[in-house]
């Protein structure tokens, strides 16, 4: 008798629900089964369980007692103890009652085994078998092999030539052989990661009514990258869970950690942010729960566990690692921070190059630099005395007849300049007076010039030496309003101190130059006029300032006025700026005037502008591709650790006791010395003592081959999971497996290379079937239907369309029409693929969680994490396979293929079977399609426009170098090749 096997599932399913784990307060009777000291402690009397007097164990009682007042299960529960179960419990009770704990729980130890030259996986069966009496199946013929390995690792069919090389490999090791070549394909990262990406609730787009579209793709990719390359699961565990943690994280450490930030997004109005993002703190939690632990969390969200050694408390343990990232949960941004730029590893390694090449052209744009720098001072000299003899009339200065202020004295200076002295008011009013020549006037410019007798030589008296002119305006002497202004410039603006705020009206705004840190120029400003002002015979033009700025004394000290005719004048001249600083005695230079000289030398010389221009050509070819790059949501805790409470019922707005990340007391403790936070809880799960991530994972990776673990419930390894029928070789491969390094392929290799995966699936008889229908004594071969996607990926392979173009963003493949728009309300339009990219793998198809892609009848909605295969069969599903576009446009092609290869029908027959089945067919077969084709043909010839129509579907169409009527004949017998039982399932 062993407890945890024969006893513990029995207890767990008719007992906890009222005397276990859960809380006291809804524990009946006092009384936990669950545990051994209260289970068999003195009851003033008597004991429940009773080791010493078996006899006298009240629970002996209570389950066999007639008196439905007493008997346990009570009758009402409807969970009645079978005799089976009640013979059980008394011989356990019996034998004294030897307790234990789950089996799941304990730590995972390598089962004795005959070492004597026996595959490991093939003696803890054949024991099994023996014990039973139950005779194994023979191998499966070679082709049928071939034809299940490729299936199951790499989800494509074989191909003509492989098979036809395993065929003909007939020396020792030809099947160890193939097995490394299917592990070496690309394709095989692609297959398993389609389960992965289940587990991880994978999509793309939010879910929820918004449904955003997101970019989560790199990371899906990054996945099928860490397949192929094998690393180790422990790795892959860290780096997925916590790689953002990791020392000097690359950035592919990083974007491991979008497996955490899967989750679906709730945009929806009305939500509040803190409910949604404690919602994707469960979600994350509840899913690692799931992946690497194999229980139900979810059931300790609101209450103990009522089966698992969980307490809600522990729940809330966990939760803590996850919510430290700054999520807020506002909005539905399909890109919310943090978020990782990355792409395709084309479109990186394109990304590269640019970069390279941009350095390169900067080299040889500062090499050039470097070359003529020693002319610059010839030029110099010859560019001073050529703008010295050139007229420059941009602007024509204006002299002041007369100027005047409210509280200072204006002084007209010879040069044309106002200079301001004597008190310095608060706040002041200038008032100027022109006299405009014969002239069109296209727009004045006002010129702040530094002065020594300003504030440290700037521009006003103020304690900056900056002013704020907060009105402008320009009156000529018989206009019955000031000038219009339709636009202006200036050389800076401070803030939010704007040129156009001069002339708003507005005397609590206005222009300033101040740039934080000194003034270090003079500065100008350009009022363009609505209308040209002509002048004739001479005309006054008055021109007043206001500064009336609640910055004090910021009057402007001194300056000057131009106009120019111009329709498009600059504010500031280059010539003009550059003669100016060419004149100035090279230690009197500021920083401005260097740069500006440097400029002009620059642009002088051709060569050089021609590798600038091939500079900016690799700088803005380098910005259009990372322009391409995908916004990838990660991982990344906040400085500031956030408060974790417990949550009565789970609900975000009844706050509880605070509490500290930890992992459940019932599992081992966290590693010494590591961090308790995502990464001290990676490193956890991977720890060799831990009893679960091993076995769950093994158990998933045998479900994947078998159709079913180890442990039927691939989600839950609690107290209500059945004890595996194969226990020391679950245990076994999940010792292996972490002593190997936790290598998946060496993992994959143990189980395929066995005899066990070899035999023949067929039922040999019906007592053999009767006796183990699920086949969890492992005497046949697997055999199940195939899932959807993998069913479509075969159908593309053997039709030869299959475009085998890896990562990427996600394509939309053919759909019915109104499915997104029916049930997004029309806010989702679809747009379909074209050419190739229509026949891309199943992986590859665009996601969107409110309605996940037609074609897949059978896959996890990608809502939540989900690890068990959704295996159905109904007559809906060949709706799809018999009529969905990509099926006819697969057996058309094939039908092109075998027609265009063979002459003769038995031939083209025996060709299909090849591509679809990878074995020959029975003259038996051959008769019973020839009759097939003949009725078809006779079809199609007798109705030549369906024909024509059978053979549109698709987006690709026919060479037109095979009649219709004989390619559509052939194209329905494809068709059901396609759709034979042995081609849905992996035989």
């Amino acid at each position: 008798m062993v407890f945890s096997r024969d006893v513990l599932p029995i207890l767990s399913d008719k007992c906890f629900h009222c005397h276990g784990p859960d809380s006291k307060k809804a524990r009946k009777g006092n009384l936990r089964l669950d545990d051994e000291v209260d289970a068999k402690r003195d009851r003033d009397g008597y004991r429940v369980l009773d080791p010493v007097n078996p006899a006298k164990s009240e629970f002996l009682a209570r389950i066999a007692t007639d008196d439905e007042e007493e008997l346990m299960p009570p009758p009402e529960l409807g969970r009645p103890l079978s005799a089976a179960q009640i013979a059980t419990l008394k011989n356990w009770i019996n034998q004294g009652s030897k307790w234990g704990s789950h089996w799941a729980f304990e730590r995972v130890e390598r089962p004795l085994h005959d070492k004597g030259g026996i595959h490991p996986v093939d003696e803890q069966v054949n024991r099994k078998l023996k014990a039973k009496s139950v005779t194994a199946n023979p191998r499966a013929d070679r082709r049928t092999l071939i034809r299940r390995l490729k299936l199951d690792l790499t989800g494509l069919p074989p191909t003509l030539e492989q098979v036809e090389r395993f065929l003909a490999d007939n020396k020792p090791g030809a099947w160890e052989r193939l097995v490394a070549r299917t592990l070496a394909s690309p394709s095989y990262g692609e297959r398993m990661a389609w389960d992965w990406l289940e587990a991880a609730r994978y999509a793309d787009s939010n879910g929820y009514q918004g449904d955003n579209e997101r970019s989560m793709w790199p990371w899906r990719d990054w996945v099928v990258r860490a397949f192929n390359n094998n690393l180790p699961f422990d790795d892959f565990t860290i780096q997925q869970l916590a790689g953002d943690l990791l020392p000097d994280a690359t950035q592919d450490q990083i974007l491991a950690t979008g497996f955490n930030r899967n989750h679906m997004i709730n945009g929806e109005g009305g939500r509040i942010a803190e409910e949604n993002r404690v919602d994707y703190v469960f979600d994350m939690t509840e899913t690692m729960g799931t992946v690497w632990l194999g229980l139900t969390l979810n059931c300790s969200r609101c209450h103990d566990h009522k089966f698992d050694p969980l307490t809600q408390r522990e729940y809330y343990e966990l939760t803590a690692f996850f919510n430290q990232t700054p999520v807020n949960g506002g909005g539905g941004d399909p890109a919310t921070p943090p978020i990782l730029k990355t792409g395709s590893q084309e479109l990186m390694a394109e990304i590269e190059k640019a970069k390279e090449e941009q350095v390169e052209a900067m080299a040889m744009v500062l090499k050039r630099k470097e070359s003529i720098a020693k002319d610059q001072i010839d030029w110099e000299n010859r560019r001073r005395r050529e703008l010295s003899n050139l007229k420059i009339e941009d602007w024509k200065l204006v002299k002041p007849i007369n100027a005047k202020s409210k509280g200072q004295k204006l002084t007209i200076e010879p040069n044309g300049s106002v200079l301001a002295s004597g008190n310095n008011p608060e706040k002041d009013e200038y008032e100027l007076l022109y006299i405009l020549g014969n002239s069109e006037v296209t727009a004045f410019k006002l010129e702040a010039l530094r002065h020594p007798k300003m504030t440290k030589g700037r521009l006003a008296r103020s304690d900056s030496g900056n002013f704020v002119l907060t009105d402008i305006r320009f009156q000529t002497k018989d206009a019955k309003g000031s000038l219009p202004i339709s636009g202006s410039q200036a050389t800076y603006e401070q803030g939010s101190y704007k040129i156009a705020q001069a002339y708003d009206n507005d005397p609590s705004t206005g222009w300033a130059v101040w740039n934080g840190r000194t003034i270090d120029r003079d500065h100008a400003a350009m009022f363009r006029l609505k209308d040209t002002l002509k002048i004739e015979n001479d005309r006054a033009l008055s021109v007043s300032l206001k500064f009336n700025s609640t910055a004090k004394h910021h009057n402007i000290g001194y300056f000057r006025f131009y106009q120019t005719s111009l329709k498009d004048p600059k504010l500031e001249s280059e010539d003009e700026m550059l003669l100016f600083a060419l004149k100035l005695p090279v230690a009197k230079r500021t920083d401005a005037h260097k740069s500006r000289i440097k400029v002009a030398f620059e642009a002088a010389d051709s060569k050089l502008l021609k590798l600038r221009n091939n500079e900016k050509a690799a700088a803005d070819r380098l910005k259009k591709l990372q322009g391409r790059l995908a916004k990838v949501m990660v991982m990344k805790d906040m400085v500031k650790p956030r408060k974790t409470y417990m949550l009565d019922r789970g609900l975000y707005t009844k706050r509880g006791e605070v509490v500290f990340a930890g992992v459940p007391a019932s599992l081992p403790m966290l590693p010494k010395g590591e961090m308790n936070n995502r990464l001290g809880l990676a490193k956890w799960l991977v720890g060799r003592d831990h009893p679960l991530t091993a076995r769950v994972t093994v158990n998933r990776y045998w479900q994947m081959l078998f159709g079913i673990g180890f442990v039927k419930t691939a989600e839950d390894f609690g107290l209500q999971a059945e004890y595996p029928v194969h226990r020391d070789l679950l245990d076994l491969l999940a010792v292996e497996f972490m002593e190997s390094g936790w290598d998946v392929k060496q993992l994959i290799k143990t189980i395929v290379t066995s005899e066990t995966y070899r035999r023949s699936s067929k039922v040999l008889s019906h007592n053999q079937y009767e006796m183990d229908p699920e086949n969890r004594l492992l005497a046949r071969g697997p055999r199940f239907r195939m899932p959807s996607w993998m069913i479509r990926d075969q159908a593309l392979a053997s039709s030869g369309i299959l475009n085998d173009r890896q990562g990427g963003a996600s394509v939309n493949s053919y759909q019915p029409e109104g499915v997104w728009e029916e049930t997004s309300f029309g806010r989702k339009r679809y747009t379909q693929a074209t050419g190739s990219a229509l026949h891309r793998r199943s992986l590859y198809t665009f996601w969107r969680r409110i309605v996940g892609p037609t074609m897949f009848f059978d896959s996890a909605k990608r809502q939540v994490c989900e690890v068990k295969p959704l295996r159905t069969n109904t007559p809906m599903h060949a709706l799809i396979t018999m009529n969905d576009v990509t099926y006819v446009e697969a057996a058309r092609s094939l039908a092109e293929t075998i027609i265009n290869k063979e002459d003769e029908i038995n031939a083209r027959l025996i060709l299909a079977s090849k591509l679809v089945l990878a074995r020959e067919l029975s003259k038996r077969e051959i008769v019973i399609w020839k009759r097939s084709l003949d009725r078809a043909s006779r079809e199609f010839i007798a109705d030549p426009d369906s024909a024509k129509a059978y053979l549109s579907h698709g987006d690709s169409k026919p060479n037109g170098r095979i009649k219709p009527s004989e390619l559509a004949a052939w194209t329905a017998i494809c068709l059901n090749f396609l759709n034979l039982d042995e081609t849905l399932n992996k035989e």
